[in-house]
């Protein structure tokens, strides 16, 4: 992983959302239980930064991954980034993602940007935060999940993050969402696993 906290937060995106970062994701190998008492994993979807950019709002997603692995690294806490292969289903890349950890913690993001943080002992569709409408998720929403990721990794019961609601969100999005997750199922690989990431991110080069 490239840079540290206090960098990633000295530059969010503009209102346009636009980014200068580029995000190059390489695998690993197979991802295995991790051993550090601290340690969360955040859990990449399929297609995440392998065909899709941007969330379905625009964010640049390097910046949704800059702003999550900040979050953590404040709180003093070491963040693994894997992709789950097999599933597009949230709650079962969350809860892959949390019984890898060594504290038991997870994360799950789609490429959409649709959230979750979840606990190793609890039921694939139970966690301990939801972030369900995608479009209302910002950077500074995402470097709070990664906090409190990290808070709860350390044993810690943090306020929950707080979220926009907008009631006209989900009929306003809907169609796109849909086209998205069919877009997403696509780069499932039945078979395919969890795999350990390993994280660039570099600013582009002018021309």
């Amino acid at each position: 992983m490239t840079g540290d906290a206090a960098e990633r937060s000295s530059s969010r995106t503009t209102e346009d959302q636009s980014t200068d970062r580029t995000l190059d994701l390489q695998e690993a190998g197979e991802a295995a239980r991790g051993d550090r008492e601290d340690e969360v994993v955040l859990g990449l979807s399929p297609a995440f930064g392998a065909f899709f950019t941007q969330t379905i709002s625009h964010v640049p997603l390097v910046e949704v991954l800059r702003e999550v692995m900040a979050g953590a690294e404040e709180q003093g806490v070491e963040l693994r980034v894997v992709r789950v292969k097999n599933t597009a289903d949230l709650a079962k890349i969350a809860h892959g993602a949390a019984r890898l950890a060594g504290s038991g913690i997870g994360i799950g993001i789609l490429s959409r940007g649709t959230s979750m943080i979840h606990q190793k002992d609890l039921a694939k569709l139970s966690s301990l935060e939801l972030f369900p409408q995608a479009p209302l998720l910002d950077l500074e929403t995402f470097r709070a999940i990664g906090s409190n990721a990290a808070q709860y990794a350390r044993g810690e019961s943090p306020e929950p993050v707080p979220v926009r609601n907008d009631y006209l969100s989900r009929p306003r999005y809907q169609a796109k969402a849909a086209l998205l997750h069919l877009k997403e199922t696509e780069f499932v690989e039945p078979s395919g696993g969890i795999v350990d990431l390993e994280v660039s991110i570099s600013r582009a080069r002018a021309s």
